[in-house]
C-alpha cells in the first residue's frame, strides 16, 4: 500500500507542475519517500503517509518529531551532495481512503 500511495502521489505533484527529482531516496539517515522541485522553486522533501484505515490514526499522526528530525538530517545530507544552497521546504501527502491530502510546510 505504500509504494501505491507513493507513486499516486508522484503523480498528484505532477500535474500540480512539481518536477520529481528522486523516489525512495536512501542516505545514511533514513529514506525520503519523494524529493521534488516545485513550481515556485523549493526542493520539496515528501513525506508519504498512507491507510486505509484510521484504526491507528491518521496518517499525517504518524509524522512525529524523530521522522522530522531524520527528514531534516536527510535534506542537509541532499544538499551537501549538490554542492549549493537551495531553498528546500518539507512536506506531507496524508493518503486516506483513496483520497490524497497535501501539506505545504508541514514542519520546519
Amino acid at each position: 500500500m505504500g509504494r501505491t500511495g507513493e507513486r499516486n502521489v508522484c503523480k498528484y505533484l505532477k500535474k500540480r507542475g512539481f518536477r520529481i527529482l528522486k523516489t525512495n531516496y536512501t542516505t545514511p539517515f533514513g529514506e525520503a519517500d519523494i524529493v521534488a522541485k516545485s513550481r515556485d522553486g523549493y526542493t520539496c522533501f515528501v513525506e508519504v503517509k498512507a491507510r486505509e484505515t484510521d484504526s491507528f490514526g491518521l496518517p499525517t499522526e504518524a509524522v512525529t518529531r524523530q521522522k522530522q528530525d531524520r527528514y531534516r538530517k536527510i535534506a542537509q545530507f541532499y544538499c551537501i551532495s549538490c554542492g549549493e544552497e537551495i531553498p528546500i521546504r518539507f512536506d506531507v501527502a496524508s493518503v486516506f481512503e483513496g483520497e490524497i491530502e497535501y501539506f505545504e510546510g508541514a514542519f520546519l
